[in-house]
């Protein structure tokens, strides 16, 4: 009985190999580098901004709403109530609808750094999101813009103080995290291992000197650096990209640096409709295809790996249960291993990033994602590029 746990058959051996070869490549990737923020806040101490006065550059803060009266009556006080000494607030309305115009006037009235302006809803054959940053970049005061919208909120009063710190000469974007805490039910939690997910790869990605992407609701840059690459004239056919491709075109190695610190960390509202949430996804998906570079090849080749390794394993432990146990149990205990490293990175990453962590979740999660990845583009395909403004 003995002799035959070590005798193996052609076919155990090669799946065996797959699977250990598999499995290799998933911890590195989880170990080096969806662990590498966790790994730079350990060095760096995670230390807290202070505001310490005429250190502090001054900072246009660009709010992208589009008709949200409600949202922004919530969230706008925590921006405006910054601990700050020179900034101001420039709110753009995708549209013109008076219940937005009333909050907006009300507050106007009361915090004297709130402005605010609005694209008309006419506007044809241009994304509105990007013209109406653009407006806001243009009437901007201040080199340094810092970007959200009206569904987020930072969760410190000192998220300005801590997104513009460190700013040097060779600085000109720092990105941020945004996160969603509402995981009440399976579609927020696997919005919210999506969030993670791309979160983690932007900003290790950023912190290996190759940024590629990084998320409009916490950003910020040079108002410099946007007319210097003559703001989004080169997507100006897409709707979707006014954050990711323009970073993706404007980041390089030496001027881009990364904040998530407790700070620095924006909070999204619930997403109410899961239809808003499948067009943020198209949108991602349309946007992708421009991206320069092969960080996004890296991280797709991570999922796929994840997807051949767990055929493998499965097909290992069915091939060793009817021939060999020990086969099998070493198959088992390759995913169990696996699992455990990347919870592990994950729930921890998540703590660090202020997002409610969906540990128990993680397996259901990462098989429902590629899946749901797949219906999205199948889902594009049928539905029409209508993503585009015009057809060029």
């Amino acid at each position: 009985m003995t002799e035959n746990l070590f005798t193996f058959s052609t076919l155990e051996i090669i799946l065996s190999g797959i699977t250990g070869g598999l499995f290799l490549i998933q911890i590195l990737f989880y170990l080096v580098v969806y662990a590498r923020p966790l790994r730079v806040a350990k060095r760096a101490g995670q230390i807290q901004a202070t505001v310490n006065g005429s250190s502090l550059p001054p900072v246009s803060v660009i709010v992208y709403t589009r008709g949200e009266a409600e949202i922004l009556q919530k969230n706008l006080p925590a921006i405006l109530t910054q601990d700050y000494p020179d900034y101001e607030v420039i709110v753009v309305n995708d549209g013109s609808d008076m219940d937005s115009e009333d909050v907006l006037k009300i507050f106007s009235s009361e915090y004297k750094h709130l402005y605010y302006t609005f694209v008309p809803v006419d506007t044809q054959y241009l994304s509105h999101k990007k013209l109406a940053l653009t407006m806001g970049i243009k009437a901007a005061k201040h080199d340094i813009l810092l970007f959200t919208e009206a569904d987020c909120r930072p969760v410190s009063s000192k998220w300005i103080a801590t997104m513009t710190r460190n700013y040097t000469p060779e600085t000109e974007i720092r990105l941020g995290f945004c996160a969603y805490n509402y995981n009440t039910g399976l579609l927020h939690k696997l919005i919210a291992y999506d969030n993670l997910l791309n979160g983690l790869q932007y900003l290790s990605s950023a912190l290996a000197r190759r940024p590629y992407s990084g998320n409009g609701r916490n950003m910020s840059y040079r108002r410099k650096l946007f007319f210097d690459h003559k703001g989004y004239s080169k997507s100006l056919n897409i709707h979707a990209g006014a954050d990711d491709l323009f970073i993706n075109e404007a980041a390089n190695r030496t001027n881009t640096a990364v904040e998530y610190s407790a700070d620095s960390i924006m909070e999204m509202d619930k997403i109410e409709e899961y239809i808003i949430w499948r067009e943020m996804r198209v949108a991602r998906l349309v946007t992708q295809h421009y991206y320069e570079g092969c960080r996004l090849a890296f991280f797709r080749m991570d999922s796929f790996c994840c997807l051949l390794f767990l055929i493998a394993a499965v097909a290992t432990i069915i091939t060793g249960i009817s021939e060999n146990w020990l086969v099998a149990a070493t198959a088992g205990l390759f995913l169990i291993l696996r699992f455990t490293v990347k919870a592990t990175i994950f729930h921890r990453s998540s703590l660090l990033l202020h997002q409610k962590p969906a540990t128990a979740w993680l397996p259901l999660l990462e098989l429902i994602q590629p899946a749901y990845n797949a219906y999205i583009r199948i889902y594009r395909i049928f539905r029409g590029k209508n993503d585009y403004t015009s057809r060029i």
